[in-house]
């Protein structure tokens, strides 16, 4: 079997959907009868085989809104590499106009093709947990039309967290297919406990309790909500807040920066894994995640999650216990579950965030699944 796989959420400090396509590339070089295609923007035009992997970087130009990430518009080469490939599936990853430029240059071949439902933009335009004005909520729900109508193009639509299949099939999305996605269980692991204070230490970090976000530093993200919040937490417990990412920092005013620390994106998996195992509490602030990845590393880290109960993360946080949740757009909510936490048994938890990580989220297991869905979809076919 050949999937052909194409987004434009691809770049070299993005965040989740990168992880994905990388350790999907590694589960097919591991067997034989699968191949893989990849078609992602970049800074140049690239074609390079690894493994059972061929990915093709297509020169395209940066969004000017958020340069991480790139247009991708190349209809023709798009077109001649899915001619010259003959996938015999294809998944798109991204909303808007690479599902056009998918079916465009499908034309011929038609083959099956497969949405994953990795961005919830319908929840980035009107959050969930707040009061809209009548044209955001309109634009809100201008943009639940524009998913299903997306959805018509497609033989599935691929989801990693139930509450967003819940929503979708409850908009009209129909062949809403449950799939999840996994975590690196040897390199985010909690033996990295153990260097802890060193890992601090290396990173200019204070000794005391740690709560951590990584992810992009963007309005979705609802950082705002979480640095109200520390304003109360911070000294009361006595716990230090570090964002860690790229994009635009959350407003912080003087006395924050004693409670609030900023790190950059931390392109070493590694050192990501050690600052994930060094910390008390991750804490998952965005409702419009359609997973959480982040937040799983965290757990199988053995840190406990303390997640806004709205998307994918509240959805990990629930069904293993290993956290809390806290009402999207509250403040003081989020201050009083998070001083509750920091009074619990976090290495419990913690404990209890592996087990969980290590029975449902291994890598092959997400991706024994996906590709028993594709499987499906081809006899379906």
């Amino acid at each position: 079997m050949t999937v052909l796989d194409i987004t434009k959420y691809f770049g070299p400090t993005t965040g989740g959907i990168r992880t994905y396509l990388l350790e999907k590339a590694r589960y097919v070089a591991r067997r034989p009868g699968l191949r893989q295609v990849v078609v992602v923007p970049a800074g140049r035009d690239e074609v390079r085989d690894e493994g059972g992997t061929r990915w093709y970087h297509l020169r395209s130009p940066r969004i000017p809104l958020d340069r991480r990430y790139r247009f991708l518009l190349r209809a023709r080469r798009v077109s001649k590499i899915v001619e010259a490939e003959r996938p015999d599936l294809i998944e798109v990853g991204s909303p808007f106009l690479v599902p056009l430029l998918a079916r465009h240059a499908n034309r011929r071949l038609r083959a099956p093709m497969v949405w994953f439902f990795h961005t919830n933009y319908p929840a980035i335009i009107a959050p969930p947990g707040r009061t809209h004005r009548w044209p955001v909520a309109r634009l809100g729900e201008l943009a639940w039309r524009r998913v299903v109508q997306t959805s018509r193009a497609f033989r599935a639509t691929l989801v990693a967290a139930d509450s967003v299949a819940h929503e979708l099939e409850t908009r009209g999305v129909e062949g809403v297919e449950r799939v999840t996605l996994g975590v690196d269980l040897d390199g985010f692991h909690p033996r990295r406990r153990a260097w802890r204070s060193e890992t601090r230490a290396r990173l200019c970090l204070p000794g005391g309790r740690l709560a951590l976000f990584t992810g992009r530093l963007a309005r979705e993200k609802q950082l705002d909500v979480l640095v109200e919040a520390w304003r109360t937490v911070g000294p009361l417990a006595q716990a230090t807040l570090v964002l860690v990412g790229d994009g635009r920092e959350p407003a912080l005013a003087e006395d924050d920066r004693r409670w609030v620390r900023r790190l950059p994106y931390l392109s070493d998996r590694g050192l990501l894994a050690d600052l994930l195992a060094a910390a008390d509490l991750y804490v998952a602030p965005g409702p419009a995640e359609t997973f959480g990845l982040s937040a799983l590393e965290a757990m199988a880290c053995g840190t406990p999650v303390l997640s806004v109960d709205a998307g994918g993360a509240a959805d990990r946080v629930r069904a293993s216990g290993a956290g809390a949740l806290y009402p999207p757009g509250d403040p003081a909510g989020l201050a009083r579950i998070a001083l509750q936490l920091f009074q619990a048994d976090l290495e419990a938890l913690g404990r209890v965030a592996r087990a969980w990580a290590e029975r449902h989220h291994g890598w092959d297991t997400a991706f024994d699944r996906i590709f028993e869905v594709y499987q499906q979809i081809l006899h379906r076919a």
